[in-house]
């Protein structure tokens, strides 16, 4: 009995790349050496993504994971069929936003039962989702409510840069109203448990201030590095950890992206996404930390301007993957401890 992990692939959005992505990524047969995958989507978008993309791989409809064949040139696809077969791309579908809520909430389902071993998600489209009724701002808050966990933190990976942040999808003066003291420490302890996790014994952490030059000691800013950083980053540092803090975000990120800091406390969305989608959209990775399950993403969206065409790169799919196969908690061939995957500090870097 094979000891890789079982991968459950969530196909997205159907009227977006979610579908090409994914069927790209499963004709490399080197992902197979390295999990079990499964498609918890729809046959008939994939076999249509197969088609167009010229394709020669089998598509196994299951109900279940035990039913699967794991083979390469096979994609087991637990079909839901809740497409219509000629839905057009680059178009907001109600359909394509329910039937991508419902693939997201049976593979957390089959997760937390043990049948699969993590999950990697192929891109939603927001306004979809909310057409079903479905409002949820993204992925991560999907998870959480589904998980029944009170607080997740949206971490990205890339090959130079790792990145959680203290708050995501809320505007921006919502997010600094939202940022406190303990907000700011159980993100670190949460991006510090998962990199432990995925390799680093003991990450160095960098914590982003949240104004310019981290407030320029009081010159910038209402106090907010002092009142709100300050406290999380000594709390952190009391328990011997590795943090320093709260750093100007320009500085911080450059350095981290050198090899000085295993990961980046970024205050909000932009000040994490922008450097990491800067150096690499394609070789980015979504990891949602603080779930009782392991979550893996594509760091990309529907593109509904190319779906449909066959231009959508599987790079960051693949990279997902290879994550996904990393974090998961079931023992598998290649990594018996994720130590294993490569030497620290870059034990998750690209191959």
């Amino acid at each position: 009995m094979s000891k890789l992990p079982v991968i459950g692939i969530t196909m997205g959005d159907a009227a977006g790349v979610g579908p090409e992505v994914v069927m790209k990524a499963l004709a490399r047969a080197e992902v197979y050496a390295r999990c079990r995958p499964l498609v918890i989507g729809d046959r008939k978008q994939l076999a249509r993504a197969g088609k167009l993309l010229s394709l020669k791989l089998d598509i196994h409809p299951i109900e279940k994971p035990a039913s699967a064949k794991f083979k390469s040139g096979t994609v087991d696809c637990i079909d839901l069929g809740l497409v219509p077969a000629d839905i057009p791309y680059g178009k907001v579908s109600a359909a394509a936003g329910e039937a991508a809520y419902r693939y997201i909430e049976l593979s957390i389902k089959l997760a937390l039962d043990g049948a699969i071993d993590a999950i990697c998600t192929a891109p939603i489209n927001k306004e979809a989702l909310n057409a079903a009724g479905h409002h949820f701002p993204g992925h991560t808050e999907i998870l959480a409510v589904l998980t029944g966990t009170a607080e997740v933190s949206l971490t990205l990976f890339s090959p130079k840069l790792r990145i959680i942040h203290v708050t995501a999808h809320m505007g921006l003066l919502d997010a600094i109203e939202r940022i406190d003291t303990a907000l700011v420490e159980r993100t670190i302890g949460r991006g510090r448990d998962l990199l432990i996790r995925a390799g680093w014994p003991d990450p160095n952490i960098g914590v982003c201030g949240i104004n310019p030059h981290a407030g320029e000691g009081g010159l910038f800013g209402r106090g907010e590095e002092e009142s709100k950083i300050v406290p999380a980053v000594e709390a952190a540092r009391a328990r011997g950890w590795r943090v320093e803090g709260p750093l100007p975000a320009d500085a911080l990120l450059y350095r981290a992206a050198r090899g000085d800091f295993d990961l980046v406390v970024a205050m909000y969305h932009d000040q994490g996404h922008g450097p990491v989608k800067a150096m690499g959209l394609e070789h980015g990775v979504n990891v949602t930390a603080g779930l009782p399950i392991v979550r893996t993403s594509v760091d990309h969206g529907t593109a509904f301007d190319i779906a449909g065409t066959g231009k959508a790169d599987e790079q960051s799919m693949l990279e997902a993957l290879k994550y996904a196969a990393a974090l998961a908690p079931h023992p598998h061939a290649l990594a018996p401890h994720p130590h294993a995957l490569a030497p620290h500090p870059h034990a998750l870097a690209p191959r």
